[in-house]
Order: structure tokens, then sequence, then C-alpha cells
């Protein structure tokens, strides 16, 4: 277990953050097999972020902000369709930097208007900061338990 526990907010502007570097690691790569690797990460970072939103914190915001959460919902489904159009298409091919950006795009907007504009200022106000860490600690099991999944396989 990890020393401090982080609030559920904390964690997902932690992997907002993650994600925009390797947003900007993809935009400098060149190399296709570069490209192939940066795309896996960023897929596998934005599964796991998705799941922890989905299963832990929208249904602790969702009392307040049905409507915020069917939308972020709806865009989460956007993005898992760009990323599984990814899979079929080679970073050689014109088309994967397209859909790359496309798909950047997305998730820029989504996770800023969950920062800024809609879910995490409701959510702190609602939820309290107790609340929130209760999430975080179960956020930060959630992924402990998928790391130590992949480790095993």
């Amino acid at each position: 277990m990890p020393d401090k526990t982080n609030d559920a907010i904390s964690m997902l502007e932690e992997d907002h953050k993650k994600v925009e570097k390797l947003f900007k690691e993809f935009e400098k790569a060149r190399a296709d097999n570069r490209k192939q690797e940066l795309y896996q990460t960023i897929r596998e970072e934005l599964m796991m972020h998705t799941q922890l939103e989905q299963n832990i914190f929208y249904p602790a915001c969702e009392e307040d902000q049905d409507e915020e959460v069917a939308e972020a919902i709806e865009e989460h489904r956007v993005i898992q369709d760009l990323l599984t159009e990814l899979e079929s298409i080679q970073p050689s091919d014109e088309r994967f930097d397209a859909k790359m950006s496309v798909m950047m795009e997305n998730v820029e907007h989504h996770a800023k208007e969950e920062e800024e504009k809609k879910m995490f200022p409701k959510a702190k106000k609602s939820l309290g900061m107790e609340r929130l860490r209760e999430l975080g600690e179960r956020m930060e099991r959630m992924k402990m338990e998928a790391q130590g999944g992949r480790r095993a396989a």
C-alpha cells in the first residue's frame, strides 16, 4: 500500500498529466516502432483511467451530476472506439497519425471538461475530502490489482 492516500480527484488529474506527457512524446516520435510503443502505453493508461472513473468515481458523482456522468461515459465510448480502430492500423499508415490526433483531441477535451468546467469542481463540493480520499484508496487498490495481474501473466 502507498504511504500516503491521494484523493480521487488528485489521482485522476495526475493520470491526465501522465497521458498528456505521453501525447507530447507521441507527437515528437518519428520511428514507427516508437509510435506503436507509445500508442500501446497510452492505450493501457487510458483503459485503466476509464475503469477507475466508470467503476469508482462516476458512480459516486452520479447522484448530483447525472448529466455530466452520462456525457463523460459517452466521451469514453468515443475514445475507446478510436483506440479500437487504431489497433488495426499500422503506424506507417498515414491514417494512424490522423486518428491518433483525433483521439488525443478527444481525450484533452474530456480531461479539460472534467477538471475545469464540470465534474471535479462539483465533486469537491458535494463529496467532501473524506469521501474523495476513500474513493482514492479504492482506486489505488484497483490499480495495484490490475498491475499485479499483468505481472502474473
